[in-house]
């Protein structure tokens, strides 16, 4: 599949909401003050809709901005956009905006999962349906959530963390904020897994409210009091990555893969930087969440709820498994998100592909 070639810039990239196209831009320094990225308005003549960028200081959410514009033009979307940067309370000031200006759909990306309900109520009193990118209201009242399996997330970063350590050491995991379905998902079934699958293995749990900073202080004392740590879950690395090399890197602790001593790292999000950080021996592997395909079918479900079109739960004609979640008949597309390796191949019962493989979006292909 032919996307745009949009690499997601570093933490603390700012989003503009602009008229402008969207415009597709790599990092040039260290992850501190990185380019901003404009987010662009669709089709001029396409079918209105409000769409609302959650948070600025991801790789991943910046990619992802990257991408709707064009992909709202391809689908036939015009975009009204507003940025709510993990606000509740703004994202339903934001709502309430993009409701006045006659919108006829929403995209969203809620990063508190239960508080986004009165936003949700908002657009369903004006018959307005929504769309949620990533992450699943606790509470349903969306018209089709674009995502994948999180779940999977953190089973296979057991799974790949267990078979390359071989059943023992101590893994560090950053854990998402549990607020949000995604931490949840994630951190469950990582703990599931491990405990199952992995008994010899202990866990040390950060919490970490998907912040960056709190990850690496909570990683600083650990390595103080557990120095002999040989593995890391990262649940997002759009947020982790930079600052744990960082960490890593003035503790003597960033010693590649293959040498005596490596901390085996697995990360999720697939951005450009996580497998340039594979590429480099610094990090073992992520899943590379689909930034690209969420933009693409964000804007054709808005579309397409905009036109009345009804959808089962099944497989898809786009290598997706719609599914019901079970939650106030709301469907969930699960795209695909594969493990990514340097040499691609099995890890236990894992396929995972190269970094060179074609098609990566954080490669801008």
């Amino acid at each position: 599949m032919k996307t745009a070639s949009i690499i997601g810039v570093a933490l603390g990239a700012t989003l503009i909401i602009s008229s402008g196209a969207a415009c597709s831009r790599e990092p040039t320094g260290t992850g501190d003050s990185m380019p901003a990225v404009t987010v662009g308005t669709g089709a001029d003549n396409g079918v209105l809709v409000g769409a609302d960028q959650p948070r600025s200081d991801s790789d991943f959410w910046s990619a992802y901005a990257g991408y709707l514009g064009p992909k709202a033009a391809a689908a036939g979307v015009k975009l009204e956009n507003t940025s709510s940067d993990n606000d509740a309370n703004r994202l339903k000031s934001n709502v309430d905006t993009l409701l006045s200006k006659n919108v006829k759909a929403l995209i969203m990306a809620p990063q508190d999962t239960a508080a986004v309900k009165p936003a949700l109520a908002a657009a369903a009193a004006k018959d307005v349906p929504v769309v949620s990118v990533d992450t699943r209201p606790d509470s349903g009242g969306v018209y089709m959530v674009v995502r994948a399996d999180n779940r999977a997330y953190g089973t296979k970063s057991c799974i790949y963390l267990g078979e390359t350590l071989k059943g023992t050491g101590k893994v560090v995991e950053f854990q998402g904020d549990l607020s949000s379905i995604n931490g949840r998902d994630r951190s469950e079934a990582f703990a599931e897994c491990m405990k199952t699958r992995y008994p010899g293995i202990k866990v040390i749990e950060i919490p970490t409210d998907w912040k960056g900073d709190r990850a690496v202080s909570g990683l600083q004392d650990k390595l103080l009091t557990d120095p002999d740590i040989n593995g890391i879950y990262m649940q997002a690395g759009g947020v982790f990555l930079q600052s744990t090399l960082a960490l890593l890197r003035r503790s003597d602790k960033l010693v590649k893969a293959g040498a005596p001593g490596h901390i085996t790292i697995v990360s999720n999000d697939g951005i450009k930087a996580e497998l340039d950080a594979i590429e480099a021996g610094e990090i073992d592997a992520t899943i590379s969440q689909p930034a690209d395909l969420y933009a693409q079918y964000a804007a054709f479900y808005a579309k397409a709820a905009v036109d009345g079109r009804k959808f089962t739960p099944g497989p898809t004609d786009h290598g997706s498994t719609i599914i019901d979640t079970g939650v106030g008949g709301t469907l969930e597309d699960q795209l695909p998100a594969p493990v990514v390796t340097r040499t691609g191949g099995k890890v236990g019962e894992l396929d995972t592909l190269s970094t060179s493989a074609p098609g990566l979006w954080g490669h801008g292909g």
